[in-house]
């Protein structure tokens, strides 16, 4: 269970530092509907990464047992496929930084925070973190870690919980900070939004890279 736990801990932090879910969950909270829009996004924000991570445990699970000496062409196919896709969307993300002098361009739902209501940043929180490309290689590779790790259930139960509890902390600690502390934090949470918008496909191209070679590594290793 440790070595499911310690193998899946990059890609939790791949899916945590997530630079446009942590923009749009500081966008509910300076918003008038703070407390109830919040909520909703954080909750839907886990069950997505609980539903994402699920699935392909699942999925990988299905791969036939290998002899844990013996090489696994299998698994080391995936995973370089994953680590090419992760350098990809790596390559992707650089392009799209604003050059000097540009504004950042974020998505215009972005706009729209303030009249939000409970069901759809829920919806919102959950296709953010099911349906993004990044979050599902990264979810895929999780998966494909919990799934051929011969675990038991209550085991593979206890890695998926310790694994979205990782990749939604950076979700989970402003929106808990502020229900706790909402005068004290407006202004942090301010600061770090205009930082976050600024160097949002920075941060995000450099962490796919980082993954994606680890990745391609661990493929390149299981033959």
């Amino acid at each position: 269970m440790n070595s499911g736990i310690g193998a899946t801990l990059p890609l939790a932090l791949g899916i945590a530092i997530s630079p446009v879910p942590i923009i749009a969950a500081i966008l509910m909270l300076l918003s008038p509907k703070a407390r109830v829009t919040s909520v909703g996004f954080l909750l839907g924000w886990v069950l997505g990464i609980i539903v994402a991570v699920t699935a392909f445990t699942l999925l990988a699970s299905s791969i036939p047992a290998e002899d844990a000496d013996a090489s696994k062409p299998i698994r080391g196919v995936i995973q370089l496929v994953l680590g090419a896709l992760l350098l990809l969307l790596a390559v992707s993300q650089w392009r799209k930084r604003p050059k000097s002098g540009e504004d950042p361009v974020m998505p215009k739902w972005m706009q729209a925070i303030d009249s939000i209501s409970f069901p759809l940043a829920l919806g919102l929180g959950f296709l953010l973190a099911a349906l993004n490309p990044k979050n599902l290689l990264m979810a895929a590779g999780a998966g494909l870690e919990i799934g051929t790790a011969a675990l038991d259930t209550g085991a593979v139960i206890v890695v998926i919980a310790v694994f979205t509890v990782l990749a939604a902390s950076t979700v989970l600690v402003p929106v808990v900070g502020y229900l706790l502390a909402a005068a004290k934090l407006r202004a942090p949470l301010d600061a770090l939004r205009g930082w976050l918008v600024k160097e949002n496909t920075v941060i995000m191209a450099v962490l796919l890279v980082v993954i994606g070679v680890a990745t391609i590594g661990k493929g390149i290793g299981s033959f």
